[in-house]
């Protein structure tokens, strides 16, 4: 028999758990909220000490609770992103455990779902699991043999000093990766950065940010039916005054451009030949969506100056027009390799099915198909913008207007 029975059971408590509480209390819904540690947890643990949010400050928000900042157009360290989601625990006030960790939901007749954690077994008639996209970091096996070599993935790492000496391999040109490899450029490593398929966007155009130009144009409201087939984000970066990420611009400052890496025997990596189709291919994303803007500014007769420096395009680097096909660590002085390959879900533990053959949940909007399961705060819930601190509010009000109609 189930030790507590509860309404609704909230599984996680970061952003998307917090919001999905907030969501419930002002619908009268009771409920319980489980943190396997803490608050914002991954904002604590899995972050680097120099990371700023992609975000610009305006943009910030939670439900009926503003971000407080004096820079508007600034980028906050994650300090402040903690404190935020801190100040809007005490808001909300949720009816949350801290350090339970569920180690199996299953379905229940009876009671509808049980969950079983290391206190006890806890019964609801609806569960919402939102413990969000970045659960399990991927590293691949590639460098696997090579014991004797620093490797960390982006999860673990945390600033330059971490890392013993010599040039620094970055594995990943997405967001993470690209400011890591700033940041250990500016702290005067030598670095190379593997790059692969990426969609590169500008931080600022024609005197916008790019978040004020996807919600001005309603692209962040696009629904995940309109998305298209890929499935990558966009390099961005809040650092440094939020510059836009442009890999020309690295090499010319030092960093020496990698296609993919591919293979790796006796200290020795293989590199595919894919360097200046990956890089040709997010300059054609960045100049498709600045036609874009430059169309929507035209049709609606905006006032917005010219931005020719956005255009610019800088001289291929002797690593992109000479790419390298092998790269030596051992005669390149290589002492570390980062790994920014990204995350993968980690939902083992939900022993009902509703996952697909690779692990992700099938769900409409965060609806699942067995009646009472849902899932908040993964990237396009429902639109582009469902994993924005300011979109989970509307999928959390979607879903907790649903689970009244079963209660």
């Amino acid at each position: 028999m189930p030790d507590e029975t509860i309404d609704t059971l909230v599984i996680g408590g970061g952003q998307a758990g917090l919001t999905m509480s907030h969501r419930l209390k002002q619908r009268g819904i009771t409920h319980l909220v489980l943190e396997r540690r803490r608050i914002a947890e991954r904002w604590r643990s899995e972050r680097w000490d120099g990371l700023m949010f992609q975000f610009p400050n305006w943009s910030v928000r939670l439900p009926e609770f503003p971000f407080s900042h004096s820079e508007p157009d600034g980028f906050s360290p994650t300090s402040d992103i903690i404190e935020f989601i801190e100040g809007y625990a005490a808001f909300v006030a949720p009816p949350i455990r801290c350090g339970v960790e569920v180690r199996k939901l299953r379905r229940d007749q009876g009671a509808g779902f049980v969950a079983e954690t290391g206190d006890g077994r806890i019964a609801a008639r609806n569960v919402v699991v939102a413990t969000g996209p970045y659960q399990r970091p991927l590293r691949p096996e590639l460098l696997r043999d090579h014991e004797n070599l620093f490797q960390v993935h982006a999860s673990g790492y945390k600033n330059p000093a971490q890392l013993p000496g010599g040039a620094v391999l970055v594995i990943g040109a997405g967001a993470s990766g690209a400011q890591i490899a700033e940041e250990l450029l500016r702290a005067g490593r030598r670095v190379f950065l593997s790059v692969g398929r990426h969609n590169r966007l500008p931080r600022r155009y024609r005197g916008r940010d790019l978040f004020w130009w996807l919600a001005e144009m309603g692209i962040d409201q696009t629904p995940v039916e309109q998305r298209g087939p890929s499935r990558l984000l966009p390099v961005i970066s809040g650092a440094y005054g939020g510059n836009t990420i442009d890999f020309r611009r690295f090499a010319a400052e030092g960093v020496t451009l990698l296609g993919r890496a591919t293979a790796a025997r006796d200290g020795v990596i293989e590199i595919a030949p894919d360097l200046v189709t990956s890089v040709s291919n997010g300059d054609a994303f960045y100049a498709t969506f600045l036609g874009m803007v430059d169309d929507f500014i035209g049709t609606r007769g905006l006032a917005c100056p010219d931005d020719a420096a956005a255009r610019a395009r800088l001289p291929d680097p002797p690593s992109l027009t000479a790419a390298l096909r092998t790269l030596d660590l051992r005669a390149e002085g290589i002492g570390a390799v980062i790994w920014a390959t990204g995350y993968g879900l980690d939902l083992g533990w939900i022993d009902i099915p509703v996952l697909d053959a690779r692990g992700e949940p099938r769900h409409r909007h965060g609806i699942s198909e067995v009646p009472g399961l849902y899932f908040l705060g993964l990237q396009w819930l429902s639109r582009m913008k469902s994993s924005f601190l300011s979109g989970v509010g509307d999928d959390a009000a979607v879903l907790a207007d649903h689970i009244v109609t079963r209660l």
